[in-house]
């Protein structure tokens, strides 16, 4: 029992440093531990971006799409907005067809204005071989699309050659591939050698290099008619990410911090309401058990919000939903614990025998219980949307705190407390509903 008993008040003072770590960090302006709000509870804005992927072969656009929302990932990094979340969807039209979009929520950005400046217009980046075609006398020159775009960019830097004024250097633009962008360069480039290889920024040509030789090493040089201002913007913004598929704005909204706060105050006095009536409950029907899984569920909480705030979790209303909803769960496991402890004490074993008998035999039901709630909460966070994911891991993360929380602390506090025999006060406190153990 000396060894329970060791075990219960460590995990007593860690319960209530967690209790106070939650406490204080909220508390203090300057943690770096605050609740990461979602769009929803923090209030922000919305911007939803159509991209147009009529260019790209069906079978890279789901990289391009990929590509496209890790630049603007970056892109929204950069200017420093807190907790972005960008994210790309299939969705239908009214004309019966499907589009690419990209959706971009932005926390605590409540001026759309703003928060599309912040966003600001990256450049679309594609190289393109010059074609001729004869139509009559005249020659018609066109360009087609060679599969090299701005995803395969990893990097632009500012460079200077010679230039057309004597004694100067022409600033240059310094592009460099990454893998398989080198691949394909030098791959255009030894097939092409002789013809013009555009570059287009935004659908406009930038500069028309004519290739002399193959170049391998993915490394490419864009010698256009720049000052070096605009050369070096040109660098900035391609380091920023120049987009593999263009992108236009089709619609923004805001999220008022009012909502959000009322939101946050619902789902805290839901919390509140449900933890109250759960303790209230097992309390009255278990006792002292009752009373044990109350303290476990208290600390259950305490370990879970330290987690949200650690790791840290972006916390949503869905995501306190699925909070709320794995306090349910650890309850559940609790009461099969003490169910099966009560059907021992009936057969007449000590408590402390029933207790270890009780949890040996709820055990394969709560193993398999949690295994396939986090199964289910796996196949939410792969399939579902961004609202659905935000439910499904917190979820999951309070699936696997409630199977400790029932497992280990509701069994070292028992163990901690009863006795061999049920004599006196001990009969009553072990028993359940109207019966005594």
């Amino acid at each position: 029992m000396t060894r329970y008993r060791v075990l219960a008040a460590v995990a007593l003072v860690a319960g209530f440093l967690l209790v106070y770590f939650v406490w204080a960090t909220e508390a203090n302006p300057t943690s770096a531990y605050h609740f990461k709000l979602g769009l929803d509870l923090a209030g922000g804005t919305e911007l939803v971006y159509s991209a147009d992927t009529s260019q790209t072969p069906a079978s890279e656009r789901s990289d391009a799409l990929g590509a496209l929302q890790g630049v603007i990932e970056r892109r929204v990094n950069l200017f420093g907005v807190a907790e972005p979340l960008v994210q790309t969807e299939q969705a239908s039209t009214l004309s019966g067809t499907t589009e690419d979009r990209l959706i971009v929520d932005l926390p605590g950005v409540t001026d759309i204005k703003a928060a599309v400046a912040a966003l600001g217009k990256t450049p679309t980046l594609d190289f393109m071989l010059a074609t001729t075609t004869q139509i009559g006398t005249s020659t018609v020159q066109a360009f087609a699309p060679t599969g090299l775009t701005g995803r395969y960019l990893s990097s632009a830097s500012l460079g200077f050659g010679s230039g057309a004024t004597a004694g100067l250097s022409a600033p240059q633009v310094v592009l460099n591939f990454n893998s398989d962008g080198a691949k394909l360069f030098e791959k255009i480039t030894s097939e092409n050698v002789g013809r013009t290889l555009a570059i287009f920024l935004d659908g406009q040509p930038i500069s028309e290099p004519v290739i002399k030789e193959a170049i391998p090493g993915g490394q490419a040089v864009i010698s256009g008619n720049f000052t070096a201002t605009g050369a070096r913007d040109l660098v900035r913004n391609l380091n920023f990410g120049a987009l593999p598929v263009p992108i236009t704005l089709e619609s923004s909204s805001a999220v008022g911090p009012t909502l959000g706060a009322a939101a946050i105050s619902a789902g805290v006095v839901a919390g509140i309401i449900g933890f109250a009536i759960v303790a209230l409950f097992m309390i009255a029907w278990y006792r002292l058990p009752g009373l044990i899984a109350a303290v476990a569920l208290a600390e259950y909480l305490a370990f879970m919000l330290s987690a949200i705030k650690v790791i840290p979790i972006t916390l949503t209303a869905s995501g306190i939903a699925g909070l709320i909803i794995s306090v349910g769960m650890a309850v559940d496991a609790n009461v099969l614990i003490f169910e099966r402890t009560k059907e021992e004490l009936r057969e007449g074993k000590t408590p402390r025998e029933a207790v270890h008998i009780g949890f040996a035999r709820a055990w394969t039901a709560i193993r398999d219980g949690h295994l396939t709630m986090l199964i289910s909460g796996v196949i939410l966070f792969w399939l579902g949307t961004s609202i659905v994911q935000g439910f499904a891991l917190v979820f999951m993360l309070g699936v696997l705190a409630s199977f400790i929380s029932a497992v280990s602390l509701s069994r070292v506090f028992l163990l901690a407390l009863v006795p061999e025999h049920k004599e006196g006060v001990w009969k009553f406190l072990m028993g359940s509903g109207a019966h005594n153990a």
